[in-house]
């Protein structure tokens, strides 16, 4: 009996965090990838990559204090059984309906105020969630857990971005629906994740609105080498993924020389490939790395993968390039994030801190997506070509295999 009521509970598991990765991330990349870019060139913005760039890294550097904040709060007003509070009911309301209103404002600076609360509203989901796992999910299980939250996270961002694609000449349609699919990410995570007590110890509230700010902004200092590491790979990688993902609407156009309706239609068959392939390395990778007890050597891989997949459009600037690059980048970044969530828990230096910590991890993907835009952004505007933009990504790739490598304390 006790086999049968574990195996239902890793069913819910399974549901829960991969129904919120799907959806969530399907609403952030129909909207981040091509929706909003294109909502730009609509409106009539002179220069769209530079001021891609800024709302990216505007809403990255909102999202730093969010996420950490609200994986504070998110401990300290656990219960003392650990059960968290929902904040992501109140987050998912707010994403849906910033994201609504990107497509409202005809100037650059309404669609960065809109995108701005947007991030307030998916780092208030991502936060409390992430840490989630941390609690109730058994040591065992982590890797096929992550997987389901990693796989979630790779087929959103492929079926958000084809949805994205499909919408490109209906905008305000895209905008509707991914306030619809941040809506659904909350609600299906409430009903389904189980309201299972903590696996850690007994938790004791602080109510002292300073001592909970400082407590937030503490970052882990003791025993936290293996952390730091995995978040310098964590930042790296992402930086990489971003310069080419916030921008492929633009390099289809600027770099390969297509016109907006055929960059449409291959931005909805890398979305395709990458999802097809991502979802293969997603459900292989987690599973076996809990059967073999390891997290570093998928990681590695994957960022090895990943920097080959990024040299194909410049090796070939083409369309088969681009087709390349989302089958070989996107079959690499399933295994990293197949594997991610249960490296990041593996790397804590104190579970009962894991929501402000994870936090601090999480940054990585906030600060990732601002530097990665800048970065592109600043190189696009000095050298007006997208050439540079993709040996530089390979680099940074492979500042994240050496940062994994050097992590003791996961095999």
């Amino acid at each position: 009996m006790q086999a049968v009521a574990n195996k239902k509970l890793i069913r819910k598991f399974l549901l829960g965090f991969g129904s919120f990765a799907v959806f969530q991330n399907m609403g952030f990349y129909m909207i981040a990838a091509v929706l909003m870019p294109q909502r730009l060139k609509d409106i009539g913005i002179s220069n769209p990559d530079a001021l891609l760039g800024t709302i990216s890294a505007a809403g990255a550097m909102i999202s730093l204090f969010v996420n950490v904040f609200v994986g504070a709060m998110s401990d300290q007003t656990r219960s003392r059984l650990g059960k968290r509070t929902p904040w992501y009911l109140a987050g998912g309301l707010i994403s849906a309906i910033s994201f609504y209103c990107i497509g409202i404002p005809s100037t650059g600076l309404g669609v960065l105020i809109a995108y701005s609360f947007a991030n307030i509203g998916q780092n208030m989901m991502t936060a409390p969630i992430v840490a989630t796992i941390s609690d109730v999910v058994p040591e065992k299980n982590r890797g096929l857990i992550s997987a389901a939250y990693g796989g979630g996270i790779t087929v959103g961002q492929a079926m958000g971005t084809l949805l994205g694609s499909i919408l490109i000449f209906n905008t305000k349609s895209g905008f509707f629906i991914a306030a619809i699919l941040y809506t659904l990410a909350s609600v299906l995570a409430f009903v389904f994740l189980p309201k299972e007590e903590a696996t850690t110890d007994s938790f004791e509230k602080k109510d002292n609105i300073f001592k909970v700010l400082v407590y937030s902004f503490t970052p882990p200092i003791k025993n936290s080498r293996d952390f730091w590491l995995a978040f310098t790979c964590r930042t790296s990688l992402i930086v990489a993924y971003q310069m080419i993902a916030a921008y492929q609407l633009y390099i289809l156009e600027n770099y390969i020389g297509q016109t907006k309706q055929v960059s449409a239609s291959i931005i909805s068959m890398m979305s395709i490939i990458t999802m097809i392939v991502a979802f293969g390395a997603t459900v292989v990778s987690g599973p076996l790395s809990d059967k073999i007890g390891r997290r570093k050597p998928p990681i590695i891989i994957s960022c090895i993968l990943y920097g080959i997949g990024i040299l194909m459009p410049l090796i070939f600037p083409s369309i088969l390039g681009m087709l390349l690059f989302a089958g070989i980048a996107g079959l690499g970044y399933g295994m990293y994030m197949a594997v991610d969530q249960a490296l990041n828990i593996d790397v804590l230096p104190n579970k009962k801190d894991a929501g402000k910590d994870l936090g601090f991890l999480n940054i990585a993907s906030c600060a990732g997506q601002a530097v990665g835009a800048g970065i592109t952004s600043t190189i696009v505007t000095v050298t007006g070509s997208y050439t540079v933009v993709f040996p530089v990504a390979i680099f940074i790739t492979l500042i994240a295999v050496v940062s994994v490598w050097r992590i003791k304390g996961v095999r």
